[in-house]
């Protein structure tokens, strides 16, 4: 079996067993301040257990292709939302879970204006900007517990283009 896991555009549809695309994409729900801005709502299902959700920014370094994956983590507490600060693509790395183990990865690629909610317990890859500026707006659960798995793979995965 190959170890390469092929980079695809970031759609909702292909995302949707492990979160929430964010976009501003279709006709806008309401418009606000009269009428010169289109609201988006409800556009992720934020999900915390135990705690209370917090913004944070995460400032991460540009990663570079072919990427080794080495491991995945998950959050069993709560939903993680990251919102690009730029318009700069990043990857999102996610895997299936089977029984508690990650298996086999998919990468998606983020268009200009999109960020994603990774549901909780969903095993995805590190924040994985493709250049800089690395910042992000995360939404995430803030509490007391153990809210983080992480999972080292026997034989690395290959993120390629």
């Amino acid at each position: 079996m190959s170890r390469e896991v092929r980079i695809q555009p970031l759609t909702a549809e292909a995302f949707a067993p492990f979160g929430d695309v964010i976009e501003a994409s279709g006709t806008p729900d309401k418009m606000i301040n009269q009428g010169l801005c289109g609201r988006h709502d409800d556009l992720a299902r934020l999900d915390f257990d135990g705690g209370r959700a917090g913004i944070s920014v995460f400032d991460g370094a540009p990663r570079t292709l072919p990427l080794t994956l080495d491991m995945v983590e998950r959050h069993p507490e709560g939903s993680q939302a990251f919102l690009p600060m730029s318009a700069e693509p990043f990857l999102v790395i996610v895997a299936p879970d089977n029984g508690g183990v990650p298996v086999r990865p998919l990468a998606f690629r983020t268009a200009p204006g999109q960020g994603v909610n990774y549901h909780r317990g969903v095993w995805h890859g590190v924040l994985t900007p493709l250049s800089s500026p690395g910042l992000f707006a995360v939404v995430d659960r803030i509490g007391p517990g153990a809210n983080l798995e992480e999972h080292w793979f026997d034989t690395p995965y290959q993120v390629v283009e």
